[in-house]
């Protein structure tokens, strides 16, 4: 046997690396980082398309709220040449989207403050305790995120006209929490479990029941997580259309969605364009500044409950 044979190879014969300065730049490989870097832009064009979809026609409909008819056609892409804040008052009296607003306000906000009560302390029995069933009624809840909303609109009449509910707030608003569920349910699931068990632990040694654990302890613990949810489920409900469609036929208790899309119909006959966009303009204003306002705290309760 020849003893060179079991040699290493001598520098020369070893591969020149990628990232070797001596390698003409021609032949260096592109590695995984150009990839990276590539599918990188690629994903920031996407998301400033998705942008200028999304932000020209909400800025266009600012602008068309304070312009009149004939500024609306004749000149659509320029600022008004006022501002015309008659068209908000127009709007709020005339097609009475103040009393729509407030009858929003008061079914989104029992909505929600049940679907996050209810929410929170179904997630956090499925997340922390361990029992027959508990997968089962996990994925119960879950199965509800694919069930479409169009095809129970019609049973779901007749149960809450023999409810006795048809036409009041207690009924859509039961109906929104019903909804809300499966998607609260299977975000604070997640969150609850990356919670430390050590905390709830010298909880239960200090003598806290289970209820004053999780209303003291876990739910302060679990704010960021709430707010995000609590906030997905305001602008889920607050857009809400189909719903009261079916559950509200007395005008005194409309929604915003349903007195807008009158305030559509009746703007093609009234030629009154600049009230529907002002009316427009106060339905989306809320949302964006409900955003605004809770922005930090929605990306802290996604970002904290997606890393255990």
């Amino acid at each position: 046997m020849n003893p060179q044979s079991t040699l290493p190879p001598t520098p020369a014969a070893l591969p020149p690396k990628t990232g070797d300065p001596s390698v003409p730049v021609g032949r260096r490989g592109k590695g995984p980082r150009s990839e990276v870097r590539f599918f990188s832009g690629l994903g920031h064009v996407a998301l400033a398309v998705w942008a200028v979809i999304v932000i020209v026609p909400i800025l266009w409909t600012f602008l068309a709220a304070f312009k009149n008819t004939t500024e609306i056609f004749s000149s659509p892409w320029t600022l008004p040449a006022e501002l015309r804040w008659e068209n908000f008052g127009r709007a709020w009296t005339k097609a009475r989207v103040g009393r729509y607003f407030l009858n929003s306000v008061i079914v989104v906000g029992g909505s929600t403050f049940l679907t996050m009560l209810l929410g929170s302390m179904a997630a956090y029995v499925l997340a922390r305790y361990r029992f027959w069933g508990n997968r089962a009624v996990y994925y119960l809840f879950v199965s509800g995120l694919a069930f479409p909303v169009f095809l129970a609109l019609v049973p779901l009449f007749f149960v809450v006209k023999q409810l006795g509910l048809l036409d009041t707030y207690q009924g859509v608003v039961l109906v929104y929490t019903a909804y809300s569920l499966p998607f609260t349910v299977f975000f604070l699931a997640a969150f609850f479990k990356t919670l430390p068990t050590s905390v709830a632990e010298a909880g239960m040694i200090d003598g806290c029941g289970h209820t004053r654990l999780f209303f003291q302890v876990m739910m302060p613990m679990a704010k960021p997580g709430l707010i995000s949810v609590a906030i997905f489920n305001i602008i889920g409900q607050w857009a809400q259309y189909q719903l009261p469609l079916v559950l509200l036929s007395d005008k005194n208790k409309w929604v915003l969605t349903q007195g807008i899309a009158e305030i559509s119909v009746n703007a093609g006959y009234e030629a009154d364009w600049s009230g529907l966009f002002a009316a427009l303009t106060l339905a989306i204003l809320p949302m964006i500044i409900v955003y605004a306002i809770f922005q930090r705290q929605i990306q802290a309760g996604l970002t904290s409950g997606a890393v255990k």
